[in-house]
């Protein structure tokens, strides 16, 4: 098995539950590079291939597209040529802001309408990944934390030291996921059908909720009153319909800070 991506936030999880992958970070392959990609899958010839490596800053893909096409788009889509030639399959990680927000909440047969950047390229990603390869699986998951890389929880934590207060947008509701719930998860998707599937903890909050679920000095905002570059979709709620759930967001969130205390 090769994991791409594994000095990110997602790809550092994915190593832990997985210790026995060939880890892959930026240094070792740059993805967008189509031809050592190619010869890499080929040479390995894994059963498999998790694709953790994305442009995640939303309001940066705003200001760099091309970058944004690039990574989250186009190299999606020539690993997924490689792992066709060499008969592997392919998890790839996509994104609750490939909608629009529009709904309360989103099941995996849904029609995407994406409404910034980010979106646009990783729904680029995904149909990239479907042009060139039919054994692939599609994990839409959102509003990740974790360790080893920035995250809504750690910033909200120093804030909430160094501040009396700290404003929190409280109408984009989603669903928090732990990066550690998220690749644990992942083998048991390896096992299953390919397709899309949204893995995401259970429950959805405000994101002003779910400050509020670890300080004591959060305050409710408005978007309007905290505006952002990149536009961010109302409700972006994934319905899982495939698989079991995982744990409740708050019993994961707590966990995660719980370890951070203790290291």
């Amino acid at each position: 098995m090769v994991i791409f991506g594994t000095n990110g936030m997602l790809g550092h999880a994915l190593s832990e539950v997985l210790p026995d992958a060939i880890h892959l970070g930026h240094p070792d392959v740059d993805i967008t590079d189509e031809i050592p990609v190619k010869k890499m899958i080929l040479r390995e010839r894994p059963f498999a291939v998790i694709n953790a490596a994305a442009y995640t800053d939303v309001d940066g893909c705003e200001e760099n597209q091309d970058l944004a096409r690039e990574v989250n788009g186009r190299a999606p889509g020539y690993i997924a040529a490689a792992c066709s030639e060499a008969g592997a399959l392919l998890v790839h990680y996509s994104t609750d802001y490939v909608f629009d927000g529009t709904r309360r909440d989103y099941r995996e047969d849904d029609h995407p309408n994406p409404i910034n950047a980010y979106g646009e390229s990783k729904l680029l990603g995904e149909v990239s990944i479907q042009k060139n390869l039919k054994n692939y699986r599609i994990i839409r998951t959102s509003w990740l934390f974790g360790g080893h890389g920035k995250n809504f929880v750690d910033t909200i934590l120093s804030l909430s030291r160094q501040m009396p207060a700290v404003r929190v947008v409280n109408d984009q509701i989603g669903k928090p996921t732990y990066t550690i719930d998220l690749a644990r998860a992942t083998p048991d998707i390896i096992s299953r059908a390919p397709g899309i599937y949204h893995i995401t903890n259970e429950g959805q909050c405000s994101w002003y909720e779910f400050a509020r679920a670890f300080i004591p000095n959060a305050v409710p905002c408005t978007t309007a009153e905290f505006p952002r570059r990149a536009k961010r979709p109302e409700y972006s709620v994934l319905m899982n319909t495939k698989t079991l759930p995982l744990r409740h967001w708050r019993e994961a969130v707590l966990e995660y800070i719980h370890a951070k205390e203790r290291t």
